[in-house]
């Protein structure tokens, strides 16, 4: 259920500065007003995916929430301002799955723009991978309830790339495999 990026931005149409019905979005990532000077950039938004690996088989997890709920995803997120891309890592896999790694064994793979539709609006992003490699599997004791279901190791031969939920990370996994 892709929605046209003009049309689901449409609701944005007041301008910030003058208040006035004249805003105008480019349909990629400027919007103006037809009224005043004002303009404003809708840039990418730096996220990470850290591939978990232990020997041939990665951790993944299992979507809880929208968009893609029971899709395969890595884990990560995005990146918060004034945060480095291997803090994020740290963070998000302390805040996912409970687990603290040390970056200085963070190993950058690749990155990959992507579209993350959330509530009406696609977020342009740009993923950046990691692979973070554990001498043995790690068990997870504790999940961020609301965002994950359930984690599982797969053999990274055996990746159903179908079950994968973003593009970027199924484009991604392809190549890895």
């Amino acid at each position: 259920s892709e929605i046209p990026p003009k049309k689901q931005m449409k609701h944005l149409k007041y301008c910030p500065k003058c208040g006035q019905e004249t805003l105008i979005f480019d349909g990629e990532k400027k919007f103006s007003c037809s009224q005043c000077d004002f303009v404003m950039y809708q840039n990418i938004a730096a996220a990470v995916a850290v591939l978990i690996r232990c020997e041939d088989e990665l951790l993944l997890t299992k979507r809880k929430q929208k968009p893609k709920i029971g899709k395969l995803d890595l884990a990560g997120g995005f990146t918060d301002p004034k945060e480095s891309a291997e803090e994020t890592c740290a963070r998000e896999l302390k805040e996912e799955l409970g687990i603290e790694i040390d970056i200085n064994n963070l190993k950058f793979v690749g990155s990959l723009p992507n579209v993350y539709y959330y509530k009406e609006v696609d977020y342009n992003t740009l993923d950046l991978f990691f692979e973070y490699k554990v001498e043995e599997k790690i068990a997870i004791k504790k999940l961020e309830a609301h965002e994950i279901s359930e984690t599982i190791w797969v053999k990274i031969s055996e990746l159903n790339l179908e079950e994968i939920a973003f593009d970027s990370q199924r484009k991604f996994l392809g190549k890895y495999q």
